[in-house]
């Protein structure tokens, strides 16, 4: 205690760590506030950015539904997309999951023309994948998706910041019913 007390003498009764901590303290904030600003004026372009027939899905949504399996049982289902649009094409994800259930969904489309859409998907936890077809735009679209042994009609309709989708299928994964929000 004596040779604080000492230190504290010598600088003329100044800790010289306080300033130091004071103008670290200022610089911190600084740079804090720079970077509030910069992720704010990214995530402002970002969704001015968008343009193009996907615009109104572009971002990140999150939800839940249920899925329905071949023996007609259902479960819920807790469910995260995102969407990252970019002119006529679009690169989307979702992921759903139960206890006892699991989807990765993931999509790479274009559209061509006033609403023809296409692409194709992979369903990576079950290693397949596919093509996928249809109409639509301004946020609502009907969609076939297919591959050796499966179909399914995917139906996709966007509302504000609501979205849901529908997904009919042929095969022992009968079909889910998701409802989403920004």
């Amino acid at each position: 205690m004596e040779h604080l007390e000492a230190y504290r003498a010598a600088g003329g009764g100044k800790h010289r760590a306080n300033k130091l901590t004071g103008r670290s303290a200022n610089n911190r904030r600084l740079l804090m506030a720079a970077a509030v600003l910069f992720a704010a004026s990214f995530a402002a372009t970002d969704g001015k950015a968008q343009s193009g027939p996907f615009a109104p899905l572009a971002g990140s949504w999150q939800g839940g539904g249920t899925v329905t399996l071949d023996d007609g049982s259902t479960e819920r289902i807790r469910c995260r997309a995102k969407y990252a649009p970019i002119g006529p094409t679009m690169e989307m994800s979702l992921t759903c999951a139960s206890d006892a259930y699991k989807f990765n969904l993931g999509a790479s489309v274009r559209a061509e023309g006033s609403n023809t859409i296409s692409g194709s998907w992979t369903e990576t936890s079950r290693n397949i994948s596919g093509a996928l077809q249809g109409r639509g735009g301004g946020g609502n679209y009907d969609l076939a998706v297919s591959t050796a042994g499966f179909n399914a009609n995917l139906a996709l309709r966007t509302s504000g910041n609501k979205q849901t989708v529908s997904l009919k299928a042929d095969s022992q994964f009968r079909g889910a019913n998701i409802s989403l929000s920004k």
